[in-house]
């Protein structure tokens, strides 16, 4: 890698509600990203069909190639995600499988990535983001298990992230360390 060039991460959010709080982590992410790291959001989840490898041709759907772009450009990724019925959310799980073709070569191959997220059940979110850590890890990223933040939205207490000094020191810890393990 060259020393001029930023690292990019490529942002994946597993909610489509515009006032998420995993958005709203986010945005945090983005706006404290360290000098040299870019963090790059794909707002199109909802617009992937759902995987069908009899789809997954050269002519793939337009949102799913744009998808596999902006993994290929990124040096690393970075998935925050809520909690649905004590796994992942549909729209993201759909990214995943997307995301691990072809087989075994799929953009992300041996590239970091980390997930973090808030829930309302007490643990934050954690089923999730460890079921999303396992999916990803067959998928073809290098999961970084020790980036790790499953936050009770009830912390919070209604505020943005950025509002809240530790949750903001965590976030900015955990991208400038996932930028750190960009070979």
């Amino acid at each position: 890698m060259s020393d001029n060039k930023d690292i990019t991460v490529l942002v994946l959010v597993g909610s489509l509600r515009a006032g998420s709080i995993n958005r709203q982590l986010a945005e945090l992410a983005i706006e404290s990203a360290p000098e040299g790291v870019q963090l790059k959001p794909f707002d199109r989840l909802a617009e992937l069909p759902f995987y069908n490898e009899d789809i997954d041709t050269e002519d793939v759907a337009e949102p799913v190639a744009a998808l596999r772009a902006a993994a290929a450009e990124a040096d690393a990724t970075l998935v925050v995600t809520p909690e649905y019925n004590a796994s992942i959310p549909g729209v993201l799980k759909n990214a995943i499988d997307w995301l691990s073709r072809p087989y075994g070569n799929g953009a992300l191959k041996d590239k970091p990535l980390a997930v973090i997220g808030a829930a309302l059940g007490q643990y934050g979110g954690v089923w999730a983001h460890d079921e999303t850590r396992k999916s990803f890890g067959i998928a073809g990223p290098r999961v970084v298990e020790d980036l790790k933040l499953s936050l009770p939205s009830k912390t919070l207490d209604g505020k943005h992230p950025r509002e809240h000094a530790e949750v903001a020191a965590t976030v900015r810890d955990i991208v400038g360390k996932l930028a750190a393990e960009v070979a």
